[in-house]
């Protein structure tokens, strides 16, 4: 039975879903990281600048399929729509002090 999603990554589901940048960046720490296939994005002007190519500026969906814990990550596989890249993607994320402080994106 698949897991709750914690608050903090069911903020950036739901701000990506919203296509909502302001909301997808005010989710992560001050020193939050995206990880898109080892490709390493720090901080939030450098997380917007890869979203914008590539995630909320391709007006990305993610439809959640499956929720589970790993340690102390979240994983969630979700079918990714829109613009960009579309079909099924793993994404892991780790929480600190109510935000997302890193954000792994895999097949």
């Amino acid at each position: 039975m698949p897991t709750e999603l914690q608050p903090a990554v069911r903020t950036l589901v739901d701000a990506a879903n919203a296509n909502d940048l302001p909301a997808f960046l005010a989710g992560f720490t001050a020193d939050g990281v995206v990880d898109d296939w080892g490709r390493e994005f720090h901080g939030a002007e450098r997380i917007a600048g890869w979203s914008d190519a590539e995630f909320i500026g391709k007006q990305v969906s993610l439809d959640v399929r499956d929720v589970r814990q790993h340690g102390q990550e979240t994983v969630v596989v979700a079918e990714v729509g829109g613009n960009g890249f579309n079909g099924p993607s793993t994404f892991s994320f780790r929480v600190r002090d109510d935000r997302v402080s890193r954000m792994t994106i895999r097949a």
